[in-house]
């Protein structure tokens, strides 16, 4: 975004109402500053606030309330092959009954990155990463198969991981 379209842009404090569904309305600067740190994670608060017309503090707070509602989390993505961990798959899970315990339990487990309930062939998608197949094994067989409610799995072994990106930018 230009710096003269975010710079119009309101810096009413009261950046992030609630909506009907719960989560956190965002004004267009919340929304520039996180398009600002999706392009670099590391960008100083200096040169997020000159972008969006604000000063280093507001841009300090602003940040702090995004991360503490939840809206976003600033961290390193790495290609698990890269750091030990030689096995990535996607795991598609058809549940018999109500989805959320099953959707609950999986977030508790710490190989478990992406957990998502689906429309389709499955009720719920989750991703995991693994040191090797012999540990991919033992939590799909031992760990998600005996969840009750889970009716069957299908995975799907990823063999390159040729892109990760979260630059989808705002709406």
């Amino acid at each position: 975004m230009h710096s003269e379209v975010v710079a119009s842009r309101s810096a009413d404090p009261r950046d992030s109402r609630e909506s009907r569904n719960g989560s956190p309305q965002l004004d267009a600067v919340s929304l520039a500053i996180i398009e600002q740190l999706q392009q670099d994670g590391r960008r100083p608060y200096a040169a997020i606030g000159k972008a969006v017309g604000l000063s280093e503090a507001a841009v300090r707070q602003r940040v702090q309330k995004l991360l503490d509602q939840g809206v976003m989390q600033i961290v390193a993505v790495t290609d698990p092959l890269t750091v030990g961990f030689r096995r990535q798959a996607m795991v598609g899970i058809n549940v018999e009954g109500d989805l959320d315990p099953v959707a609950e339990a999986l977030t508790a487990m710490s190989e478990v990155e992406y957990v998502v309930m689906t429309a389709g062939s499955f009720d719920i998608l989750a991703e995991i990463v693994c040191e090797d197949d012999d540990h991919l094994l033992d939590v799909i067989n031992k760990r998600i198969r005996a969840l009750p409610g889970v009716r069957s799995t299908e995975s799907f072994v990823y063999l390159k991981l040729k892109k990760q990106t979260y630059m989808w930018g705002t709406r």
